[in-house]
């Protein structure tokens, strides 16, 4: 395995502070949350969905494309994505000064879409996700454009390590991190920086089970690709899991829970509630984990969530609540 020290995190820490938000927290005290939570002894959110682009995959995007060489720059780069890693490469390669094309499947939320034009990215629209990762390696093929891939690689892991970082380091009192899980690019970094810094913190994985290629990953021993995926949250629709992010997963996640749509569903409306923040599917998968399937686990222990993004319009946000009523 690749691996990765406190060391390559604060080198990564440099070349993004200028350019990334220190996302804040959100400590769980209100009365709001009373008969909510599980009996635990504290707890905070961290709020990535304030990040640059609107979700964590801002960090790894930048430093991938601060990492490719000037000919390649000059180039361009490319991805596929429905989800929020589109709109990280489109800010990351304005930023950068670099040509961006995206991939996108036309079904794709119209403000993600929109927001990857006002970027000045050139988007591609495409049948769905398989049809536009096939565009993309064409037109890596024949324009040379590097892809950017949504999370497999250092560059995606060592980005959310710094995001793990910040998270541990402002509050070292945590003992349970509870972080979503779509490829691994997010959980891959953030459970290893918070095994460096705090060995002895538990770090739970959550995934759909409509999508849940990292759980049964682990079961099996190895990568695998699911036949299908069936969820509302398309930022945590991956189809597979892949090597590298896998093999930090299986190194520093000491457990993976599943949860069902309807549980997002709950929490994105207790977000809205107490928080008055528009969480999309993914961004609230922590906190159902946390009062369904880890609810015992969590009991008389400081509990950390990421809410990891949150780009989602209003008209998609009301028909994915408006589905369950």
């Amino acid at each position: 395995m690749n691996s990765i020290s406190l060391s390559d995190i604060s080198e990564a820490q440099e070349i993004l502070k200028e350019v990334l938000v220190e996302t804040p927290t959100v400590q769980m005290k209100s009365d709001r949350w009373e008969g909510i939570l599980p009996d635990i002894k504290g707890g905070a959110i961290k709020m990535e969905l304030f990040q640059q682009a609107g979700s964590f995959k801002a960090r790894g995007a930048y430093l991938g494309i601060q990492q490719i060489s000037e000919r390649e720059k000059s180039k361009g780069v490319v991805a596929a994505s429905g989800g929020n890693h589109a709109l990280a490469v489109a800010w990351a390669a304005k930023k950068a000064g670099v040509s961006a094309k995206i991939a996108m499947p036309k079904a794709t939320d119209a403000m993600r879409i929109n927001g990857c034009h006002a970027l000045g990215a050139e988007v591609v629209l495409c049948m769905d996700i398989a049809d536009a990762f096939s565009k993309m390696e064409t037109c890596a093929s024949d324009e040379g454009r590097t892809i950017m891939h949504p999370f497999e690689g250092r560059h995606m892991t060592l980005g959310s390590a710094t995001c793990g970082a910040e998270f541990v380091t402002a509050h070292p009192e945590i003992d349970l991190f509870i972080i979503p899980i779509g490829g691994g690019g997010l959980i891959s970094g953030m459970a290893t920086a918070i095994k460096l810094i705090k060995p002895e913190a538990i770090v739970i994985g959550v995934e759909p089970y409509g999508a849940d290629s990292m759980f049964q990953s682990l079961k099996v021993g190895t990568p695998v690709r699911l036949d299908k995926v069936n969820t509302i949250a398309d930022s945590l629709g991956s189809p597979l899991a892949m090597p590298y992010s896998y093999e930090f997963v299986r190194h520093h996640v000491d457990q993976i829970f599943r949860i069902e749509d309807e549980d997002m569903r709950v929490s994105m409306r207790t977000y809205q509630d107490i928080l008055k923040i528009t969480a999309e599917p993914a961004c609230a998968a922590a906190l159902a984990a946390l009062v369904g399937p880890a609810r015992d686990l969590a009991v008389g222990k400081q509990v950390g969530l990421i809410a990891c993004g949150s780009n989602i319009s209003l008209d998609r946000y009301h028909a994915i609540l408006g589905a369950s009523e």
